[in-house]
């Protein structure tokens, strides 16, 4: 059955909607190394307490795939992951919805690939041959440099992709072990400290080949959603809030940040490099989000014509609108 889902949550958002949950609920996820996710900040600022919603944190992940492997097998309750990496695991038989986007790209906040200050690459076009450090395999910025070798008529395969931990990505960069770094939009505080200390150039980001959009989105298993759809509602209107929280209180949401950090034994430093989560106002996802990696990856051959559609995997409660188209 058609789910027709969006994230136009922001006007909803009161105290009654956050407290609509009917039972206590633990939802179990994987955090990533140097910041926050939008539902993590909404536990923190306390917005989930009256939706008698927790967290449950089960350890780091290595990249959103990992997170849909951990929420599809049943060991996690939420998702987190790059588009394309979602349409993947819905086009492979995971019945998944995005609830709301966890970052967006734009000129305040984006994936940033990284040279050293002598090196020859200085175009999109000079990546061929080079070794490039990601995150991980599958995800956005495996898909970014696809991309932007395609738009560049290169085969698509013509850079070497290698894994980098987060936390490694300017070590690994200074040492000569990779040729170029890229810093995920969620990574923007170790892209910050990489930059602070100088040595290294910006070849692109990922605005220069997408345009703005939507990095990635948080994905709750359907029939979840259909088991707690107050559960469902308070935790994307918490999140959502948060959003706007951090857009509208960045020191504040840089404080909490590093205490967090802290806590979890982490840099705590690398907090004041957080440059936002880069979404619109309200949380607010439009059909380009997701059609844009829609058509690219039927393209590529890895989803059969109108197999997805993004109005079938775009959350939507009862209450509100459906998305923009662009």
């Amino acid at each position: 059955m058609t789910l027709l889902r969006s994230l136009a949550l922001a006007a909803l958002l009161s105290g009654t909607a956050l407290s609509a949950a009917a039972d206590p609920v633990t939802l179990r996820y994987l955090p990533n190394h140097g910041g926050l996710a939008a539902f993590e900040l909404a536990a923190e600022l306390g917005y989930y307490d009256a939706a008698g919603i927790t967290l449950e944190n089960l350890g780091y992940a290595t990249g959103g795939p990992e997170t849909l492997i951990a929420l599809a097998g049943g060991s996690a309750d939420i998702g987190s992951a790059a588009t394309p990496a979602v349409l993947n695991a819905i086009a492979g038989g995971n019945d998944f919805v995005a609830v709301f986007p966890t970052n967006g790209i734009n000129d305040s906040a984006q994936s940033i690939f990284y040279v050293r200050d002598d090196s020859p690459i200085r175009t999109i076009a000079d990546l061929p041959g080079h070794t490039i450090a990601v995150n991980t395999l599958g995800a956005h910025l495996d898909y970014v440099v696809r991309e932007a070798l395609h738009q560049k008529g290169l085969p698509e395969d013509a850079a070497n992709l290698v894994v980098v931990p987060g936390p490694q990505l300017d070590q690994v960069l200074r040492a000569g072990q990779v040729d170029v770094s890229a810093f995920g939009y969620w990574q923007t505080t170790f892209e910050g400290a990489a930059r602070q200390k100088g040595g290294l150039r910006a070849v692109f980001d990922d605005t220069d080949v997408l345009g703005e959009i939507a990095g990635g989105f948080a994905v709750l298993r359907r029939d979840w959603i259909d088991a707690h759809p107050a559960e469902a509602r308070a935790f994307v209107d918490g999140a959502t809030k948060a959003l706007d929280y951090a857009r509208s209180h960045p020191a504040e949401t840089k404080a909490i940040f590093a205490r967090v950090l802290q806590e979890r034994g982490e840099n705590p430093e690398v907090a004041q490099y957080f440059a936002g989560y880069g979404v619109r106002e309200g949380g607010l996802a439009t059909t380009r989000d997701v059609q844009f990696w829609i058509d690219i990856l039927t393209r590529e051959g890895k989803i059969a014509p109108g197999k997805i559609a993004a109005a079938d995997i775009l959350y939507q409660s009862a209450e509100a609108p459906a998305p923009a188209t662009n």
